[in-house]
């Protein structure tokens, strides 16, 4: 009996863990999305693919030139003609490592409604700054260019915050553009 057990929890585990690996796919259609939200679930990153899947998110690679402040944009979370939430990531990182796309993913999976507040960009900043602390690789060489740079700089900051002094807060409250986009002025 317990064998039985075992072999129909382990045949269930399976199951359910393939097929949360085959939505990954209903994500986005682009094979560099999918690996990177493949890697999301592989370094247990659930609560953004729970976000992804909770708010029916798309991901795509998208020229952001048209969005306000877009040509400087990494990624942003918006909707679509359809209501249907929608993570653009600038179309300029489409060759960026697979680890960097994840991370422009789990920041954006944060942003649900149809703004931000400080708590909520605070909260996307820091899962973003968290996987590239878990995700960087140290026997990797990234490009240097703005998206490393500004990654390092955020697992800096998150690292060296405490409780009583968040840091990542902190660079955002006193950011120009966060502060006009959250009507921190």
């Amino acid at each position: 009996m317990k064998k039985v057990v075992l072999v129909l929890f382990a045949f269930i585990f399976l199951t359910l863990n393939q097929a949360f690996a085959y939505r990954a796919s209903s994500f986005s259609s682009d094979a560099k999305i999918i690996a990177a939200i493949q890697l999301l679930e592989k370094s247990g990153d659930t609560d953004v693919l729970r976000n992804l899947q909770r708010y029916g998110m798309r991901v795509k690679f998208n020229d952001l030139t048209m969005v306000m402040n877009g040509s400087n944009a990494f990624a942003v979370s918006t909707y679509n003609d359809f209501g249907t939430k929608v993570i653009m990531i600038n179309s300029k990182y489409k060759n960026a490592p697979v680890e960097q796309i994840a991370c422009l993913i789990a920041h954006e999976s944060y942003h649900t409604g149809y703004s931000a507040d400080l708590e909520e960009e605070t909260m996307a900043t820091e899962k973003e700054a968290a996987c590239w602390k878990r995700l960087k690789s140290n026997t990797k060489s990234y490009p240097d260019n703005r998206l490393t740079r500004r990654l390092d700089k955020l697992a800096g900051l998150y690292t060296a915050s405490s409780q009583d002094n968040n840091l990542v807060e902190q660079k955002i409250a006193n950011n120009g553009f966060y502060r006009a986009q959250l009507g921190l002025n």
